[in-house]
């Protein structure tokens, strides 16, 4: 089993001017340490708009940092937002290539078509249409990697004509392909496609075979129909991860980063009124904290019960677990 880093790049409020500036500096630090270490990916999703939740909207321009910073991590883009309306096709082809390029082939690419209204109607997708969009430029953009000249394209959501999309990337036919997972349809989707599953559901390892299972399953038989020109088979999926020989320090050190994680994430996609440049994400999580479970299981614990809990995973077929660390204000 491998592990991986994720990085939403998380910014509770209050800011100031350097916040920011902070926040970026100290993760491609991690990275540096991640790639020391041996672990075998960094993620980083493409946001827009998330405030406090995610302040990553250009995940190219920091992986490529992180990979010039590293030697051996593979470098994840862990969502490029397929839709046009968000990245153009031949962009998000051009883009992957360089990428690959930069990291010397350790490119990986997620794709996805993102769920909240904020992006969504940020620019303007119809959310009745993304996953189709996300299939026609998913499609399309492994093409524009491949084929030299792409003989162009007359779709249902966006068209371009013949032109060689360059450059092209180190790996070949093109980087792994990778879908966010949230749930078992879109396992399902991944593995009838022929790619990755990111899945960021925070199952546990029974749930997670059940996952693994159907997602193999699908992958082994003919229904798996390669959306790119080669299959990438490989499940992933998050927990969150905070280490230390006392169990109680390390709850104390990650469990209110990572109950901040699902906080936001449910803030953002799910029940939250949100009003931009307004909206204090922090101050409505501290108030409703009280009544959340605690951040307990999974990654957060000592030595001993992660060792325990993530040969569960690898039991349950699992073949990477990614980690969320940066998350809250976990330091």
């Amino acid at each position: 089993m491998r592990f991986g880093l994720i990085y939403e790049l998380q910014l509770p409020r209050p800011w100031d001017a350097n916040s920011e500036h902070q926040l970026v500096q100290q993760a491609l630090a991690e990275v540096e340490v991640a790639d020391r270490l041996g672990l075998d990916y960094v993620w980083a999703n493409e946001h827009h708009f998330l405030e406090e939740y995610s302040h990553n909207s250009a995940p190219e321009v920091f992986l490529a940092a992180a990979a010039g910073r590293t030697k051996q991590i593979h470098i994840g883009h862990a969502v490029v937002l397929s839709p046009p309306g968000y990245n153009p096709p031949a962009r998000v082809a051009e883009r992957m290539a360089m990428l690959d390029l930069v990291s010397s082939g350790r490119a990986e690419w997620g794709t996805g078509s993102s769920a909240s209204r904020a992006e969504l109607e940020g620019f303007n997708i119809d959310p009745a249409l993304k996953k189709l969009m996300w299939a026609e430029a998913t499609e399309q953009t492994a093409n524009m990697m491949v084929m030299a000249p792409y003989p162009g394209f007359k779709g249902d959501y966006f068209s371009m004509p013949a032109r060689n999309v360059i450059p092209k990337p180190l790996q070949k036919p093109h980087p792994p392909i990778w879908l966010a997972c949230s749930n078992r349809e879109t396992i399902h989707v991944a593995a009838r496609n022929g790619v990755g599953a990111l899945a960021f559901a925070f199952v546990d390892p029974t749930e997670a075979a059940k996952w693994a299972g159907e997602y193999y399953e699908i992958i082994k038989s003919d229904q798996c129909v390669p959306i790119g020109h080669s299959v990438n088979a490989n499940i992933a999926m998050a927990t969150g991860f905070s280490v230390h020989h006392d169990e109680a320090e390390a709850i104390r050190r990650g469990g209110e980063g990572f109950q901040f994680f699902g906080f936001a994430l449910g803030h953002h996609y799910v029940y939250g009124d949100h009003i931009p440049g307004v909206t204090n994400v922090w101050e409505r999580f501290e108030r409703g904290r009280d009544a959340m479970p605690p951040a307990v299981g999974n990654g957060i614990g000592t030595p001993t019960q992660l060792i325990e809990r993530l040969t569960q995973y690898q039991d349950a077929g699992v073949d990477q677990v990614i980690f969320v660390q940066q998350a809250g204000r976990n330091t």
